[in-house]
Parts: C-alpha cells; sequence; structure tokens
C-alpha cells in the first residue's frame, strides 16, 4: 500500500504512522512550574542526540496555556530552563499511565500516582525516586514544528545533560547497566507498549574494524 500523509488517505481504521517508528523508547519528563508545581509526564518522542557532552530531545504539544502533561512539561521547561529525565520501566507502567493523564496545570501528577519524588543536585526539578535511573538537563533550545493548525504545533525540547543518577543495584558486576533487571518501557504504536526481556550482542565488523576498535571497550569513543 501507499499513502500521503498530507491526504490521510491510507483507508485503513487507525493511523499507521506511530506504528512504523517503533519501539520508542519513552522519556519519563519531571519538571517545575514557574510557581512549583510539579510536573510528570511521558514522552515517546524522546531520544539521545549526542554523547560528548550528551544532549537528549522529548517533542510534545502546545508551549502555553493548556491543560494537560504535554503542554505543561514544555512550557515548565521553557519557562525554567530545566527538567528531569526519568527511566520510564516495567515495574512502573501503571504509575507511568496515570501520569499520561491530560489534568490542570494546577495538578501535580507524581501526587495522583503516589509517587515519591527526590530532590536533584544541580537543577530544581525533581526526581522520581522508584526510578533508577535519572539525567538532569539544563534547556539548550527549542525547536517549533508547524502543525496544520496552530493547535498542532509541535515544540521539540532539547536540553544538555548535566547530572546523571544511576541506582547501584541496576549495575552488573562489571560496571554496565542492567538492562534486563531494569526492563525499559517503550512504546509501540496505538495503546501498544513492550519492554526489554531481551538483549544480544553483534560486534562491529568490515576491513580493519577490529583492529581499530580493540582496547575502546570501556572508555568513550569520542574521548577529547
Amino acid at each position: 500500500m501507499f499513502y500521503e500523509p498530507e491526504k490521510n488517505d491510507h483507508g485503513l481504521p487507525f493511523n499507521p504512522f506511530k506504528s512504523i517508528c517503533v519501539p520508542r523508547p519513552i522519556g519519563w519528563v519531571s519538571t517545575l512550574s514557574k510557581d512549583g508545581i510539579v510536573n510528570l509526564a511521558p514522552y515517546s518522542q524522546y531520544q539521545n542526540l549526542a554523547y560528548d557532552p550528551p544532549y537528549v530531545m522529548f517533542s510534545g504539544g502546545g508551549g502555553g496555556g493548556g491543560s494537560g502533561g504535554g503542554k505543561d512539561s514544555v512550557r515548565n521547561a521553557t519557562d525554567t530552563g530545566e527538567f528531569v529525565i526519568n527511566m520510564a520501566t516495567w515495574e512502573l507502567r501503571n504509575e507511568i499511565n496515570i501520569t499520561s493523564q491530560s489534568v490542570a496545570p494546577d495538578v501535580d501528577e507524581a501526587d495522583l500516582a503516589g509517587l515519591e519524588m527526590l530532590p536533584s543536585r544541580i537543577v530544581k526539578a525533581p526526581r522520581v525516586a522508584r526510578s533508577p535511573v535519572h539525567m538532569e538537563c539544563r534547556l539548550q533550545t527549542v525547536v517549533a514544528l508547524p502543525g496544520r493548525t496552530p493547535e498542532q504545533v509541535h515544540y521539540v525540547v532539547m536540553g544538555r545533560v548535566v547530572g546523571v543518577h544511576i541506582r547501584d543495584d541496576v549495575l552488573t558486576s562489571d560496571g554496565r547497566l542492567d538492562v534486563l533487571k531494569i526492563r525499559p518501557l517503550a512504546r509501540m504504536g496505538y495503546h501498544d507498549y513492550t519492554s526489554v526481556t531481551e538483549v544480544f550482542t553483534m560486534k562491529p565488523t568490515g576491513p580493519g574494524l577490529d583492529e581499530r576498535m580493540a582496547g575502546l571497550e570501556g572508555r568513550p569513543v569520542f574521548k577529547k
């Protein structure tokens, strides 16, 4: 089949676009409003952008006014210049679902989901106590992606990671993240989700690549 998104002429009962780019990691974004109200919302339009220094991004609709986690997160990050990415996990799937609700800006989603929040070390936005990994971020830039209507504008929020918290019990004896223990949550299409339950390793191949990669295990490739 073939369809043009502008015409939305796929002829299917559900739009297939969000099921094409899968699985998508979920960034559980915590922010503070200018009035000090906690906002916590999950984003499946989330990814890392660079390694040295590290940058991450999340994308949400709306940037001001509005009610609902997406708009509040974008507005808060823009207003305060800070946000925290909490790792979304299988164990926390129900709480993540609760915090995805559209509620008034003065509602604390963390409180709604019964989640304890911890202070961060560098930024003012708090972090989810039960999440095994947190990234404290300072706002780098915001890019507006035009929508079909003004209400459909999406904002790509990019931040520089200035602090990383990793719970000791999710590190293996050789100093790696134990992904199978964490079981990171990811979004599929529709209302479907998945989590990491299997990991396999493939070493880089190619002429001379093994020699070039020798000795790089365990240290940054982009070290200055």
